[in-house]
């Protein structure tokens, strides 16, 4: 398999696709683009005619298929492998993460908008818009839940690492960034996740990029 990611520092979909092929267990071929450069331009010019995303990533390749938006790549591997390795097996716990993974992948666009992924910087923003705020609310009010509710066998929302947590490690990685107070459990939850094993390679793969986009830095 091939796995077509962006930029690690800021390419928060390009992470949610990462980890869940590491998830899978499968063996990957993992080639990054600089997105917004040349290669950039010319991978979306070449990708056309396989794929109707307009060239976004992350892009997985496996033999003939071709997958692309990071919750297909998620469910297409779950099929491959066994759905338990991505989903809780409690039926309740189940619902509740394909809920939140659901909203995650379609909402709230505000915060993804006026905190932009970015690995790399430390800085706090000196105010928040009311729909960011409600969102960021909306978030630990979920991890809340999950956590209360089905959490108890280990330190992730649904106890054993897996698709919820895949789809909400950029939100951890945001809330980090900007310096955005969490209550004590949303702080031992990101915890776990800044060093878990993957993270912690994502992470130390961002902070050594050398390519910078501007438009990211100025918020």
């Amino acid at each position: 398999m091939k796995l077509i990611i962006g930029n690690k520092n800021y390419s928060s979909w390009s992470l949610r696709g990462w980890l869940a092929v590491k998830q899978s267990g499968l063996s990957f071929e993992e080639l990054t683009v600089p997105i917004m450069g040349e290669e950039w331009d010319r991978l979306k010019h070449d990708m056309g005619e396989v794929q109707p995303s307009s060239g976004k990533v992350p892009i997985l390749w496996d033999g003939e298929a071709v997958v692309w938006d990071s919750l297909a790549i998620l469910e297409y591997l779950a099929d491959k492998v066994g759905r338990t390795r991505y989903w809780p097996k409690d039926e309740a716990a189940r619902a509740m993460a394909r809920a939140m993974v659901c909203e995650m992948h379609s909402g709230y666009v505000t915060l993804r908008k006026e905190l932009p992924m970015n690995i790399r910087r430390r800085v706090e923003l000196p105010g928040l818009s009311e729909q960011t705020r409600a969102d960021i609310v909306r978030i630990l009010t979920l991890w809340a839940e999950a956590r209360a509710r089905h959490g108890s066998a280990g330190p992730y929302l649904f106890g054993t690492f897996g698709a919820a947590d895949i789809f909400y490690a950029p939100v951890v990685t945001r809330f980090v960034t900007y310096g955005i107070g969490v209550p004590g459990f949303a702080q031992a939850y990101m915890q776990a996740i800044w060093e878990h094993d993957w993270m912690a390679e994502w992470i130390g793969a961002a902070e050594h990029e050398e390519w910078v986009i501007e438009q990211y830095e100025q918020v």
